[in-house]
């Protein structure tokens, strides 16, 4: 019972929780030269810890009650390859566990000592499935899981970087944007790679704001002295799709701008200038760049988020500068200025925002700082 267990839970973390992760950890280390397949990866990690620990046991001869013990090295093990750093600086260090790794190890190895000592005077019981001896070997093996699981990498928004970089390298756009959909946990590179997905599918102007959206609009790009970074999807397809290599020392504007004044900039271009001015706040210079790249009129319909962000400045001016009106996001706008007055409370308010309005352009601009 003791092996099922372990094979399952050590298969199970590592194919479905830590298999992004290593496959980021490995690009890493072999500098991009191998890639980290998860079902053979699962499956080969489980089977050398399994030998382990049949190794052990083979030295040790702990049976009954003290028989999970032969485990400990196999966890520690586990436990040491899963704390991958969610550090995208490409190093990888052995961190405390050059210390802690070799002082556990001494620790076990002086409590299998005492434990094959007391060995003899334990009782010979029957074994079955509610024996004691049964349920002390589950007990500590739910400890040692429990333990393998709080020292590894469980960084979300990392988890999510690494899937949605493995969902592009196998171009699953699809999975790539389900990943962490409904998470409001984000960082600057997460919100480059959907706007960069959104992108490719044409939906970046209408669909950016429907997740949780963070750092600025130079990061939608990531340049050097920007907060966005790619683990292991090659960044140069990004720079293609948008349409040229920037050159070193570009800022995120700089690079837009010449693109466009060499003509090498792709239609992608537009919402990229677009949106990195709706998440800046900037709502007056996005008011005076979308006719560059839209025709502004009340009868053609404009995708969702451009459609908020001028219906908002237009409420913000008494003289706008671009004046547009869209029936049906005049009205949700209406409905949203009375849904907040109906809430005084402003934690109250946000709640409720958050529940009927979250995906709009409206809700990042005011509730998402």
């Amino acid at each position: 019972m003791s092996a099922v267990v372990f094979c399952l839970f050590t298969f199970s973390w590592l194919y479905f929780f830590q298999g992004y992760l290593f496959a980021v950890a490995q690009h890493m280390l072999s500098g991009g030269q191998t890639h980290y397949d998860r079902l053979i990866g699962a499956s080969v990690i489980t089977a050398v810890l399994w030998l382990l620990q049949l190794l052990v046991y083979f030295f040790v001869r702990l049976r009954n009650s003290l028989h999970v013990l032969t485990y400990i090295p196999s966890l520690l093990l586990l436990a040491f390859i899963c704390s991958v750093s969610s550090d995208d600086s490409q190093h990888y260090g052995l961190g405390a566990w050059l210390w802690a790794l070799p002082l556990l190890l001494v620790l076990w190895g002086a409590i299998t000592w005492v434990a094959r000592s007391l060995l003899q005077f334990e009782a010979k019981g029957k074994r079955s499935f509610f024996s004691r001896s049964m349920w002390v070997n589950m007990i500590v093996m739910a400890i040692g899981i429990a333990a393998v699981v709080s020292v590894s990498n469980t960084n979300a928004v990392f988890y999510y970087r690494a899937h949605m970089e493995d969902s592009l390298l196998r171009n699953r756009l699809d999975e790539a944007l389900n990943t962490g959909c409904k998470s409001l946990e984000s960082d600057a590179s997460l919100t480059m790679l959907r706007a960069y997905v959104l992108s490719q599918r044409g939906e970046l102007g209408g669909r950016l704001f429907e997740y949780a959206v963070s750092g600025t609009g130079a990061d939608l790009v990531p340049l050097e002295g920007n907060h966005s970074r790619l683990l292991h999807y090659p960044v140069d397809s990004l720079y293609r799709h948008l349409g040229a290599v920037p050159r070193p020392g570009m800022t995120t504007a700089d690079y837009l701008q010449a693109l466009q004044r060499s003509g090498q900039a792709t239609p992608a271009v537009a919402d990229y200038v677009l949106c990195s001015l709706l998440i800046d706040r900037n709502l007056d210079a996005f008011a005076r760049t979308i006719s560059r790249y839209y025709q502004l009129s009340d009868s053609v319909s404009l995708p969702r988020h451009y459609r908020e962000a001028l219906t908002l400045y237009t409420h913000q001016h008494a003289h706008p500068a671009v004046v547009y009106h869209h029936p049906v996001t005049e009205e949700d706008y209406a409905n949203l200025q009375e849904l907040k007055a109906s809430y005084p409370d402003s934690r109250q308010r946000k709640v409720k925002v958050l529940e009927d309005y979250f995906g709009s352009y409206w809700y990042y601009y005011e509730f998402m700082r």
